[in-house]
């Protein structure tokens, strides 16, 4: 078989995507490197941790989400070629990114107090409150993070994305060792090491992502406008829902699971992280899918839109197949990496056999969730998310996992059964949408 020309919708979409596939990767394995290490420490330090990173990134999503109105707005104007429209969104986002941060920064701090009475385990809840706590002076670089990487996604300068992630990557293994262990002078700090860590990171990424802007186009404009960053929250807010629905019902699973101890709490956690891991990769994907779909719209070519949107359902649904045959053949390696805990370890393995059946589910929605915020579409994904995760997951979940007798694998199979129902609503939309001509947003 010959190789793609350069010119095919494949090539075009993996020249996005792989950067931006590995950059999402790289987030994720920040979290794993958190987990793995206090793994090391205790399964209630891992567990508490893995919960109050679970909950801290639920309260984020939502501001991730609506910073991700950057997406369309950017990508549009780019594939208009107005360029100085383009960068004014990036500064609209910069002050909208502000103001979500202290919208978020509200829940983070007040969760805490609401695990206990929730049944989780004294020593878990312990642990993810001083987590959640440290955490907080690095919700704005989150924020801000999201806006300069929607910005340089939507202008196709994604390189910088990934070695951002490298840097972060090296720099939070290194400062999670020293602060969780402690390291010449400086004390084992456990827990709040390992949040602390992060924090510095978060911010270390988005600094490095500045260096990929450039020179900013004459006559754009930097000042707040009112008109514009309500405008952005609007289009926004929708993903952020979205964000939520999902990512919420993946921490309730984790709350659920913290009621029935520490061992299925550390094995929710550790789970999650591998799962979270291809999640990414298929979410790098669904972002260029946006991009593509984005400038095609820009140009008023929504035959484009859909040739891009149809390329990465397709390249999601054989990268997620091989996914699939990694958790099945290499579940000790993956689960021994992470927990040196036996009964942490048997129960990871059996979460593998879910996490295996739903890889494909979950990239295809991933990727659906990109495509239709390309064509300027966020409202669609969000009640999809609702209906999907919380009126057929859930229930299956608590039925499964606490009413029946498969405790937190049954958890699991409801979560696998909510990511199968969005993924079908979303690959019907976009269908649906592509058919007929799609105007652009500005």
């Amino acid at each position: 078989m010959s190789a793609a020309p350069k010119s095919s919708e494949l090539y075009q979409l993996w020249k996005l995507a792989l950067p931006l596939a590995l950059a999402q990767a790289g987030q994720a394995f920040m979290g794993l490197v958190d987990t793995a290490v206090l793994g090391r420490l205790s399964a209630a330090a891992q567990a508490g941790a893995g919960l109050g990173n679970s909950l801290t990134f639920t309260c984020s999503f939502f501001g991730m989400g609506v910073m991700m109105a950057l997406d369309p707005l950017v990508s549009q104007a780019v594939g208009a070629g107005d360029l100085t429209r383009a960068r004014a969104h990036y500064w609209q986002g910069v002050w909208l990114a502000l103001l979500t941060s202290v919208v978020v920064m509200v829940p983070v701090a007040l969760i805490p107090f609401l695990l206990e009475p929730f049944g989780v385990a004294p020593t878990v809840a312990e642990g993810a409150r001083e987590y959640m706590w440290w955490r907080l002076p690095g919700i704005a670089a989150v924020m801000l993070f999201v806006t300069a990487r929607s910005y340089l996604t939507g202008v196709g300068k994604v390189a910088i994305t990934f070695w951002a992630m490298v840097v972060a990557n090296v720099a939070n293994l290194g400062l999670d060792v020293a602060l969780v262990f402690g390291f010449g002078p400086i004390p084992a700090l456990g827990v709040m090491g390992a949040a602390i860590a992060t924090v510095l990171c978060t911010w270390l990424q988005f600094g490095v992502l500045l260096f990929g802007f450039g020179k900013t186009p004459e006559g754009t404009q930097r000042r707040f406008d009112s008109v514009e960053v309500l405008r952005a929250a609007r289009l926004g807010a929708p993903i952020g829902l979205h964000f939520i629905a999902e990512s919420g019902v993946f921490s309730l699973a984790g709350l659920l699971s913290g009621r029935l101890g520490e061992t299925a709490a550390a094995a929710h956690q550790v789970a999650l992280n591998w799962a979270s891991i291809t999640f990414c990769v298929a979410s790098g994907i669904g972002a260029a899918a946006g991009t593509r779909v984005g400038w095609a719209i820009g140009r008023d070519d929504t035959p484009a839109a859909r040739r891009a949107g149809l390329t990465a359902f397709g390249s999601v649904v054989v990268f997620m197949a091989l996914a699939s045959l990694v958790f099945l053949v290499f579940p000790h390696t993956m689960a021994g990496a992470m927990s040196a805990d036996p009964g942490v370890v048997k129960m990871v393995i059996a979460l593998f056999v879910v996490v295996a059946v739903f890889q494909i589910s979950d990239g295809v929605q991933a990727v659906g969730a990109g495509a239709l915020r390309g064509t300027g579409d966020t409202t669609f994904t969000f009640w999809a998310n609702m209906v999907g995760h919380w009126c057929i997951g859930l229930p299956v979940a608590y039925l499964l996992g606490v009413r029946g007798s498969y405790g937190v694998v049954g958890l699991w199979w409801g979560l696998s059964a909510g990511l199968t129902a969005v993924a079908i609503a979303l690959v019907i939309r976009f269908n649906r949408t592509t058919r007929g001509a799609i105007a652009r947003l500005s």
